[in-house]
């Protein structure tokens, strides 16, 4: 009768296997969400791109999720259908957004035409589809991110929730490094020459990927059933547990929901958008060769691989998670402050810096998300992430854009030599990363608010999450 009654997530091989599974499909949107990162010096060389075109494109990726609340809509269907539904769309729609963007690098859509042309949304038609189609990548990547999370609370609530959540993000970055790493190799040495890179070449290896993870879920639909069927669950949203539409007012009013948010929203702007740069950084500021610039901010995901779930198995057993949020903070600030400092310009001290950074990359992640099941109910995850990542997708969008805002603005000299076809100095990026900075600062404003407000309401964040 015990077997009978057991849950499949008991058993230790069943619920890791689970998390393997839908890691790896992470991981294939992680890689598209970076690929055209290292890719920048070629992309103003091959298509006269600026650094307002660059942070057009990435800027994209919250278009539809901000501004359509596709994010939050995801999330309702994911609390009120289920994960294996939510999970399958959600691959599907990160599959055809990056179709869009191969089109669009490889030229297969108009590449002379300017849209909106006398506007502040004036564009190049080339950045126009490739936009769209990161956008609706966007869409994808972001509701497949909730669903996992949801998963993974699913398989691992009471058990080693922090770890869990820890070595998914930690193989979810391993697509990052690659996408740093090697896509300008590959776009100028494996598939072409300096003289015509084959700049498609990266996002073909993408689309690849990204069918591999779409098969890879599918896999776990069926290790989903299995573990409802252990329990004796014959739908996967039970009606008691079904989300109600008037539960999000519930979310809302809840100011740890808030804190959580806000600190999010400012920690990853001064993360995700900064590694769109990052290689760029590492060349016009460190001197780095362009074959191998993408190789140090690539170092930032792989210290995430061994320290995120390290601290967050620190969380599981020890708790302190609104300090560790705190400490990761205070980390950000220091780093982007080193890096707008002008005259440190020594490569070895950009390696330090993306090290320090990559552990405070681990820090943050490791206990904020663990920490959302302990202010939301379980029934309101879906849609509270959902509108975490909302909040989350204004900073992705935006930061993005200010950047390239803020390097074309610094640098009229640029902008001048490129109109000119003489010799392009580098870009100064200390405007940037004062930015970049701010982010830091501000998150340690929230970080301290959100302590003080966990020691008021009693979420328990600085408790371990494991049941003794």
């Amino acid at each position: 009768m015990d077997n009978i009654t057991q849950s499949l997530r008991d058993s230790k091989g069943a619920r890791w296997g689970a998390l393997a599974v839908v890691s790896f499909t992470m991981m294939t949107g992680y890689y598209i969400n970076y690929v055209i990162s290292p890719l920048k010096p070629l992309l103003e060389q091959e298509f006269g791109w600026t650094s307002m075109d660059f942070g057009l494109w990435n800027s994209a990726y919250g278009w539809f999720n901000v501004f359509f609340l596709m994010l939050i809509f995801g999330g309702i269907i994911l609390d009120k259908i289920g994960v294996r539904f939510t999970g399958l769309g959600a691959a599907l729609t990160m599959i055809a957004g990056t179709l869009l963007q191969y089109a669009a690098i490889e030229q297969l859509v108009p590449m002379g035409d300017i849209y909106f042309e006398g506007t502040f949304l004036e564009m190049k038609s080339q950045i126009a589809y490739g936009a769209v189609g990161f956008a609706i990548f966007g869409v994808g990547v972001e509701i497949a991110g909730i669903t996992v999370s949801k998963i993974i609370v699913k398989w691992f609530k009471g058990k080693e929730l922090a770890l869990a959540m820890g070595l998914e993000m930690a193989t979810a970055r391993m697509g990052t490094a690659l996408a740093l790493a090697l896509p300008y190799p590959m776009a100028t040495a494996w598939f072409g020459t300096k003289a015509l890179p084959a700049l498609s070449a990266p996002v073909m290896l993408g689309l690849g990927l990204l069918v591999a993870g779409f098969v890879a879920f599918i896999w776990y639909t069926f290790m989903d059933k299995k573990l409802e069927a252990s329990e004796g669950v014959t739908d996967e949203i039970s009606e008691e547990d079904e989300f109600k539409i008037s539960d999000i007012l519930t979310i809302l009013t809840n100011k740890g929901f808030w804190l959580i948010a806000l600190l999010c929203v400012l920690f990853y702007s001064g993360v995700f958008p900064f590694l769109y740069y990052a290689t760029d950084l590492m060349i016009n500021k460190y001197g780095v060769d362009p074959e191998f610039a993408g190789a140090i901010p690539g170092l930032l995901p792989f210290g995430t691989i061994l320290l995120t779930p390290l601290f967050g198995s620190i969380y599981d057993r020890k708790g302190k998670g609104a300090t560790i949020m705190l400490i990761g903070s205070v980390m950000l600030l220091v780093a982007h402050t080193i890096f707008a400092i002008p005259f440190i310009t020594n490569y070895v001290v950009a390696i330090a810096l993306i090290l320090f950074l990559g552990v405070t990359f681990s820090l943050v992640p490791s206990a904020m998300w663990p920490s959302v099941p302990k202010i939301i109910p379980e029934k309101q995850l879906g849609t509270a992430f959902a509108l975490i990542f909302w909040v989350q997708n204004w900073g992705l969008m935006g930061v993005p854009l200010l950047i390239g805002w803020a390097l074309d603005y610094s640098n009229p000299e640029v902008i001048a030599a490129k109109a000119a076809g003489t010799t392009v100095p580098p870009y100064d990026y200390t405007l940037p990363m004062i930015i970049f900075a701010s982010t830091g600062f501000l998150a340690i404003i929230v970080a301290l608010m959100l302590k003080a407000e966990d020691k008021k309401k009693g979420y328990g964040l600085e408790l371990p999450n494991m049941v003794q």
